[in-house]
């Protein structure tokens, strides 16, 4: 038994949780962003909640829904889009002479 029982420790030779979330960042960037927006929006309408007026709560939580899942959708689309520029536009534009 360890003494330190407080602390998990990763074994050795892998990275640490934040050493692989910046890895993982680096890899495909628009996923904080997706997970930034559903946050950003869940935020506002839980802010928006009191001033809902007249409106039942599931017809507000389906809009909420919608909107958070729009945020998780669009950035899916732009890590789409980012990594088809990334492989064939840039790769073509270093490349040129191996068509």
């Amino acid at each position: 038994m360890s003494a330190n029982k407080g602390w998990w420790a990763p074994p050795e030779g892998e990275d640490s949780v934040s050493q692989k979330f910046l890895r993982k960042t680096r890899e495909s960037p628009l996923v904080p962003v997706g997970l930034g927006g559903c946050l950003a929006v869940v935020a506002y309408r839980i802010y928006r909640l009191k001033a809902r007026g007249s409106t039942k709560m599931s017809i507000h939580l389906i809009h909420t829904r919608v909107a958070a899942q729009a945020c998780a959708v669009g950035a899916v689309m732009l890590g789409a889009v980012y990594t088809m520029y990334r492989d064939y536009v840039k790769r073509s534009a270093q490349d040129p002479g191996e068509k």
